[in-house]
């Protein structure tokens, strides 16, 4: 992983972690009530989540207590060794691009709400793909929004991957199935079908996602082998009420956070992947193409906390 991408992304929120972590320590020579109360404090603000902010000081007592004495410099190893354990407890994929291409094609269906950066994300992973040598296509099955097809041709042709899509207004399930029978007909490693992203309507969003499910699974049973759920990282706790309601929608099966670059609150992604216990596969930190990474829990966790 490009260490440098990942220090300048998290730029800001490895500034505001830490002042904040400095204050909880500051002058203080053992990790004592007052400390863990202020650490607290600390990792709600960096958008960590109370649920697991308050998981992870449960684990910190303990090695207090089982260490009987923790002091303030040890502190950072022990919170960095305590959110790695968390964050490797729910995953449990190790390849570089988390896909099995064994499955072919393997179907990559992405959800998320509009503006999340849900169709870069999409022409981002094809242009990665792509450059490992794999053959790639786009479905473009958000029919809703005139723009999102659009979006999706330019990114097909700077990745230099096929796109299949219809007229505006088309049957989001028909884009899918032509574009499932077209991946499988032309022997695509990777299919990525964009889906809209109307939240608004949970109804509807439920109905259309399920009716995709089924008519993918006409053509393979088990497709899609992957929904992918686009978040946008600098939302913070927002991402993750979003996080939630697509859950309740459709079967997620992994997470994209995305915008982690611009903000403080990158400690979100830590939340959400322990909250929702599905893990964070790719992480998008900048604008460039090559910005979106396969999230590496270890160095993430090491960047955050150097």
């Amino acid at each position: 992983m490009h260490d440098k991408i990942l220090d300048k992304g998290l730029e800001k929120t490895k500034r505001g972690l830490f002042s904040r972590l400095s204050r909880a320590v500051m002058g203080r020579s053992r990790v004592d009530d007052k400390v863990l109360d202020d650490l607290e404090e600390a990792l709600i603000a960096s958008d960590v989540g109370v649920d697991t902010t308050l998981k992870i000081i449960d684990r910190i007592q303990e090695r207090v207590r089982r260490d009987k004495y923790v002091s303030t410099e040890e502190l950072n190893r022990v919170l960095r060794e305590e959110v790695e354990a968390l964050l490797l407890e729910n995953s449990s994929w190790k390849e570089i691009i988390p896909i099995d291409f064994s499955k072919k094609p393997f179907v990559i269906l992405v959800v998320g709400v509009n503006g999340v950066g849900k169709t870069t994300t999409i022409g981002k992973l094809a242009f990665r793909l792509k450059a490992e040598g794999k053959k790639v296509m786009l479905g473009a099955a958000d029919t809703f929004r005139a723009a999102a097809v659009e979006q999706l041709t330019i990114w097909s042709e700077r990745a230099g991957v096929p796109i299949i899509k219809q007229a505006m207004g088309s049957d989001p399930a028909a884009v899918a199935y032509d574009s499932l029978s077209a991946a499988m007909a032309r022997q695509m490693d990777v299919l990525l079908i964009d889906t809209a992203g109307r939240l608004h309507n949970k109804v509807n969003l439920m109905n259309e996602l399920s009716k995709i499910r089924k008519v993918l699974q006409k053509l393979i049973p088990e497709a899609p082998h992957e929904v992918l759920l686009v978040l946008d990282g600098s939302t913070g706790q927002n991402a993750y009420q979003q996080a939630k309601e697509f859950s309740r929608a459709t079967d997620v099966t992994a997470l994209a956070v995305t915008k982690l670059d611009g903000t403080a609150k990158g400690g979100v992604v830590i939340g959400i992947s322990d909250m929702l216990q599905v893990p964070v596969k790719f992480i998008g930190l900048g604008e460039g193409i090559d910005d979106l990474q396969v999230f590496d829990k270890k160095a993430f966790v090491a960047t955050l906390f150097e």
